[in-house]
């Protein structure tokens, strides 16, 4: 389990940094649609690399026509997220960003719990939930201000 931990934890701290290395990227190609066109696109090529390394086979026409039309979405989302990202990134400060961005995602996963939509297990809304999820937003005004 603490595997596990330390690995999400790794990827987290490294949304910052994916951020302020987009902005970079925008600054070098004029645009943040570029920037992001570029992460995605060596982030694709990468995926391709480690895929072939691991020899992994290719999905055959019936199983990615049995996948839900929304499962296609996902590099939609992606591609707004590193967009907003990229553009809001110099203008609101690393902490400012994330802590907005964790506030956004306790949100949307206390809903989707909830609902139990997109496949997770529902587990309804409780008060220590909403709790946490109202400290967080909290937590976002304390980090803009101070």
């Amino acid at each position: 389990m603490w595997l596990h931990i330390i690995t999400v934890l790794t990827a987290g701290a490294m949304l910052p940094m994916q951020a302020g290395i987009n902005v970079g990227l925008a600054r070098g190609w004029g645009h943040p649609l570029w920037a992001a066109t570029v992460s995605f696109g060596v982030g694709a090529l990468v995926l391709l690399g480690v895929a072939a390394v691991a020899r992994l086979a290719i999905p055959n026409w019936q199983q990615l026509s049995d996948i839900p039309v929304w499962s296609w979405s996902g590099g939609v989302l992606g591609a707004f997220y590193v967009t907003v990202m990229v553009i809001f990134a110099p203008k609101l400060g690393a902490a400012t960003l994330l802590a907005l961005v964790v506030a956004g995602q306790m949100l949307a996963s206390t809903l989707l719990d909830h609902y139990g939509a997109l496949g997770f297990p529902q587990q309804a809304i409780s008060l220590p939930r909403l709790l946490g999820v109202v400290l967080l937003f909290l937590g976002v005004i304390l980090i803009r201000k101070f």
